[in-house]
Order: C-alpha cells, then structure tokens, then sequence
C-alpha cells in the first residue's frame, strides 16, 4: 500500500502480515494496562521514532496523517479534560471545569491513542493488500473464494470512484439542454445513485462470473506469492519488546511527571 510514496524499504515491508497484526493487538493490550503517565509518553515517543524510521515513505505523506491523528487524539480527549473530576482545579468556566487530574486524564488517552495510531500506520505503510490475503489463505487457511472475494472488492473501489466521476461529467453536459426542474433535489440524486448502482451491479455481476470461470472455488490450489515467516518476523517482535521495556526503564529512571496512576 502506498507504493507510489515509498522512498526506500525497511525489513518491515517483507514480514508477514498476521506477525503485524498479531503484535497490534498484542500492543493495545498492553497499553489498555498502563497507567502510568511517563511510562506512556515514552512509549508513545518510541512509536513515533519507530514509524519514521521503518515505514519508507515520504516526510510530507507520514506529516499529513500524523496532523490528523494527533487532531483526531486530541478532539477525542477534550470531554474528558473539560467535564473530568478532580481536585486541583487549573481552570473552571460555567460547566467548562479543568482540573490537574483531568488534564493529564485526558492526555494519557490521547497518547494510548497516538500510540496504537503509529503502529497501525506503520503496519499500513509496510503491508500490500495483496500478500495480506494470501497470508490469511496460507496460514489461517481461510477460504480462497472468500480472500478472493475481498480483493476483487478492494480492486473495485477506485473503479467505483471513477464511475462516479465520470457519470457527474456527464450529467453536467446533459443538464445543460434540460429545464433546470428535471434535476434538482432528490431528482439530482436518482440521477447519479441509480446508473452508479446499476453500473456497479453488473460489474459485480461480470466479476463473479469470471471469477467461477477462472476455477475460484474452495477445493485445493497453489499461489502464485508465497508469504511464509522469516527472521524478520523474529526482529520485530524482538524490536516492540525492546520498545516496551526501554519506554518502562525511562519511565522509571527518567520521570517527567512523577504520574504513576492517571486513571
């Protein structure tokens, strides 16, 4: 995924997908269970440093998504920070009260939400759709037809994007020769909804076809990608435990609020 903005590649983009997926929930678990303030905000700081460093796309790409995930942490924390209990007040303003304890509340739920956001990131920036599908085939054994099923769906997306596009070019020619009656309101929206799912439907309907054709079914085949584990998948489990481990030793012997319970 987002091939067309890789800049160089990392051992990351070659380990398997279910390894990433595994230590992603692996991950959330763990920073479900932390409470404490330094201990978080390390770990968060690790996870950003291990984003740039192993996702081998352009600055500008990593900068857009990350401008949005720390909005997206923020807003998300702001309840808890304006309407949290606690009793050194910093701020209060009609129902608006901001307490200390709030405060670091709230940021510790922004930083767990940074956190699994730079991991989820990463592994999106490492992973093709492709060879994640193939991995669920070939080691979870899922179904080919329904693996299949899925990519020919994710295939399908920009085409729908484009049929879109086309058809309101279109219709912008049309709407010019017709009173402008014809096309306002909900008679605009049946113009463009109707033919998109119609197009669509037979185009699902040619797919499937090719696709029963083509000897997609359940029974035994072979695969052209073959994703197996490696020792790449050994480095990054290796690497995220380091990361945990030396986020938890700065937390204790470099503490920058002395926060050890934020619930």
């Amino acid at each position: 995924m987002y091939e067309q903005f890789k800049i160089y590649s990392t051992f990351l983009d070659k380990a398997n997908i279910i390894t990433k997926l595994i230590l992603g929930v692996l991950l959330f678990a763990v920073v479900i269970f932390i409470h404490n303030f330094d201990w978080m905000f390390y770990l968060t700081l690790f996870m950003f440093i291990f984003m740039f460093g192993l996702s081998g796309v352009r600055f500008k790409l990593i900068a857009a998504f990350v401008s949005v995930m720390i909005l997206f942490s923020i807003t998300s924390s702001l309840f808890m920070v304006f309407y949290g209990e606690g009793k050194t007040m910093l701020f209060e303003w009609g129902m608006i009260h901001i307490s200390k304890e709030s405060l670091f509340r709230g940021l510790h739920l922004s930083l767990r939400t940074l956190t699994m956001g730079c991991l989820g990131l990463t592994i999106a920036f490492t992973s093709e759709v492709v060879k994640i599908f193939y991995s669920l085939m070939q080691h979870f054994k899922i179904k080919p037809k329904y693996a299949y099923a899925f990519m020919a769906t994710i295939r399908m997306v920009p085409l729908m994007f484009e049929s879109y596009f086309q058809l309101k070019n279109a219709l912008k020619m049309r709407y010019h020769v017709i009173d402008a009656r014809q096309y306002r309101g909900l008679k605009r929206l049946k113009h463009i909804l109707i033919p998109l799912i119609s197009q669509n439907i037979r185009r699902a309907h040619r797919l499937a076809v090719a696709m029963e054709k083509k000897g997609f079914h359940d029974g035994k085949r072979t695969y052209y990608y073959h994703v197996p584990f490696s020792y790449r998948d050994i480095l990054l489990v290796l690497i995220m435990i380091s990361i945990i481990v030396l986020s938890l030793i700065c937390a204790m012997y470099l503490p920058i609020t002395h926060i050890t319970d934020a619930r």
